[in-house]
Formats: C-alpha cells, sequence, structure tokens
C-alpha cells in the first residue's frame, strides 16, 4: 500500500512539473506570436488609404497578409529620405512654425516630439544606464534608469548635483514615477537596461547576472 501511494505521489509530481513545463514552454510563445500577429493584422489597415485599384485584392483577388507591414515600413522609409534633405527639412521648419501658433496642438506636438526625439535618437539620453535608488523609504532599494540630467531651474535652490530618474513598476515598466535624485545617492549598476527590464518584468525571477559596483 506505501509503495503504491508513493507511485502516486511520484505520478502526481510527475503530472504537475511536466504540466507546469509545458505551460512555461507555450505562454511565451503564444503571447509573443499574437501579439505580432495583433500588431501585422493593425497595420494592415494602412491598405485602406490606398485607392481601390491599388490595394491587393484589385490584382490577385484577396487581401495579402503583412501588406500593409510592408507599406507603412516603405512610406517611414521613403519619409525619412525627404526628412534628410533640403527641402524636407524646410518643409519640416514650415509646419513646426505652424503647429507652435496654434495653442493645443503646440502643447501636444511639442511633448510628443521631446519624447520620440529623446527616445529614437542617437543624441537622446533616456534609459542610458540602470542604477539602484533608495525608494520608497530609507534602507529600501528599487531599480531606476537615468534618463538625464535635471534644468538649472529645477535645481538652483538645491545643493550638490542631480539627476533624472525614471522608476519603473512591476511588471508593467511602462507605468512608474519620475524622480530628481542625488548624484551621490545613486548605485551605479554593472549590468544592462535590458537585464533590468527583464528583472522588473519577471517580478524579480529573473535575476541579474553581473556584480554590482557602488560608486559615489
Amino acid at each position: 500500500m506505501k509503495l503504491k501511494r508513493h507511485q502516486r505521489k511520484l505520478q502526481k509530481k510527475m503530472f504537475k512539473k511536466n504540466f507546469i513545463t509545458g505551460l512555461l514552454v507555450l505562454i511565451p510563445l503564444v503571447l509573443t506570436g499574437w501579439v505580432l500577429f495583433s500588431l501585422i493584422e493593425f497595420l494592415d489597415q494602412a491598405v485602406l488609404f490606398l485607392p481601390d485599384h491599388l490595394r491587393p485584392q484589385y490584382f490577385v483577388g484577396s487581401d495579402i497578409f503583412g501588406f500593409g507591414l510592408i507599406l507603412t515600413a516603405v512610406v517611414i522609409f521613403v519619409i525619412g529620405i525627404i526628412a534628410n534633405n533640403f527641402f524636407g527639412k524646410k518643409l519640416i521648419i514650415i509646419y513646426e512654425a505652424i503647429f507652435n501658433k496654434v495653442p493645443f496642438v503646440k502643447s501636444v506636438y511639442s511633448s510628443i516630439k521631446q519624447v520620440s526625439d529623446t527616445l529614437l535618437t542617437s543624441s537622446g539620453k533616456a534609459f542610458s544606464k540602470a542604477v539602484l535608488i533608495e525608494f520608497p523609504i530609507s534602507g529600501t532599494y528599487t531599480f531606476a534608469f537615468v534618463t538625464g540630467e535635471p534644468d538649472e531651474t529645477l535645481t538652483k535652490s538645491l545643493k550638490g548635483k542631480y539627476v533624472n530618474v525614471y522608476v519603473p513598476t512591476t511588471p508593467n515598466p511602462t507605468s512608474g514615477y519620475t524622480l530628481i535624485v542625488p548624484k551621490n545617492k545613486v548605485v551605479e549598476l554593472d549590468i544592462s537596461v535590458d537585464q533590468v527590464l527583464k528583472y522588473v518584468i519577471s517580478m524579480g525571477v529573473t535575476p541579474p547576472k553581473k556584480k554590482i559596483n557602488n560608486k559615489k
């Protein structure tokens, strides 16, 4: 009887282990496939901007999955070519001048442009390095990303040097807190931003691989 109970326990344990392993394999695959499929399906809507006689359905009799993605990439590339030449730069100056004269449009456009310039240009400093800071209370540390240095108008009443940091939340790093922290209170890390993001998203299950250096 004891041997049978032991065998049943082993069978249950193996079933549970195999089932969880299967979930761990399938969940990332399924979710990745779903996200990619949804993104391509959304971008395929770009075909609707084409005249009827230029759509894939006109030539082959049906929609082509992924055609909108290719079309979007081509349009972005062509706009990039235009924006990098003399005519394109002049055009950008003209429409930005127009936008800056419209009250509501000015604030929305300038804010979005600042964020996109920071994130996409090589001169931008968004998430330049991963660090540790004491947050939300003294003695408790959390990961943060250095996003630059605050303007002098914000720190003129403060002593010492400061940095802007973004503190991501778990498991959704797109929400978080923007803090102005004294530079000597920042613990620099010898790990990449990607590793920290994985750590935050996994709720601490996936630990960073490299050692931490405390540089003040």
